[in-house]
């Protein structure tokens, strides 16, 4: 509830502009940071960095147009990892700007950045990496693009992403060896 007028100002801004842009264009929504963000330290709390994050992805698909084809197809996304680092806090009613990007993608996965800004000074970069999800599992992220009408090869990846998408494969093997393979 405490994010449904943010919910509510994210879809009206994308039906009163209802623009589509191409799949590697970059969504860009703005929000304040509000008495209810706050944490003990009187700045935003990192799980609402999270959940306003989730806001930037929404705006990416509907300005990219795979919202009416995820819900035709009974898909919905799932975020599989993130990776964060926070540079600064946000402060009680400061205006900030959450710019939500894809940056590449494989057979499976979908791989995107978010950064929050307030007048220019990045405050959080985050790599994402997610999947859609449908009645018979985990939908090829080639599949929609192909919807979508997107012809084009994944752009490279870039050495960070790489860097920690190897971190994260380590960290499975790890956690599979430590239960016993599962």
């Amino acid at each position: 509830m405490n994010l449904l007028f943010r919910l509510l100002k994210t879809i009206l801004l994308y039906l009163l502009r209802p623009t589509r842009r191409g799949i590697l264009a970059e969504s860009v929504v703005r929000y304040r940071v509000w008495p209810n963000d706050l944490d003990t330290n009187l700045h935003m709390n990192n799980g609402r960095y999270l959940t306003l994050m989730d806001l930037g992805r929404l705006d990416l698909l509907l300005h990219n147009g795979a919202v009416p084809i995820v819900l035709k197809n009974k898909w919905y996304p799932v975020l599989a990892g993130t990776q964060i680092r926070f540079r600064r806090p946000l402060n009680l009613f400061q205006k900030f700007e959450i710019r939500t990007r894809i940056v590449t993608w494989d057979a499976k996965w979908v791989y995107l950045e978010q950064k929050i800004s307030r007048r220019g000074d990045l405050a959080l970069q985050a790599f994402l990496k997610g999947v859609f999800v449908g009645p018979k599992g985990s939908v090829p992220f080639p599949d929609l693009l192909a919807l979508l009408g997107v012809r084009e090869a994944p752009p490279a990846m870039p050495e960070p992403l790489a860097a920690w998408l190897q971190s994260e494969a380590k960290m499975i093997r790890d956690a599979k060896d430590a239960v016993g393979g599962r």
